[in-house]
């Protein structure tokens, strides 16, 4: 009987150990969703996406759209960016980390302080990279693709070689 009875008491305390930590999460949960700065959820089909020409800080031809946040402000973003064939950005280096998805396309990525055919690695379409912040790369297109980047904002780009900058021409 006694077994039984501290058997009991152990799956007790087992019980109320687990019962308090799911408490736990449950407020977590609760206090990250209350402060959420999203007011409804987000939904965005291939034809929902309004093109527009730039950024300003990528050379000319790239078009863009924002999807979620805003990318001049701290916090998270997505931005989808449509490249056309044969383009090309110069090495650069962003503050933050940077998380690339080819979503159509094929688009190549290579390191270094300067662009080199040679360092190049093909990423196909539904591929994946997140960049390290501070880490220089450069990348091109052959056939143009359209690739969505998301990270902590503000986003910024800091080329290598300050002539790249297209934002320098202005």
């Amino acid at each position: 009987m006694e077994r039984q009875t501290n058997n009991f008491l152990r799956m007790f305390r087992i019980g109320a150990v687990c019962l308090l930590f799911l408490m736990n999460g449950a407020i977590a949960f609760s206090q990250d969703h209350k402060d959420s700065k999203m007011k409804k959820h987000i939904m965005v089909n291939p034809d929902d996406i309004q093109w527009q020409n730039g950024p300003g800080s990528l050379p000319p031809g790239a078009m863009f759209q924002v999807i979620e946040g805003d990318v001049t402000k701290k916090g998270l973003f997505t931005m989808r960016l449509k490249l056309p064939a044969g383009y090309s950005i110069q090495a650069h280096w962003h503050p933050v980390d940077e998380h690339v998805t080819v979503i159509s396309g094929s688009f190549k990525m290579g390191m270094g302080d300067k662009f080199d055919a040679n360092a190049l690695e093909h990423i196909s379409e539904g591929g994946f990279v997140v960049m390290p912040a501070k880490s220089t790369h450069f990348a091109t297109t052959e056939e143009g693709c359209i690739i969505q980047l998301h990270g902590e904002g503000p986003w910024q780009i800091n080329y290598v070689n300050k002539a790249d900058d297209p934002r320098q021409t202005k």
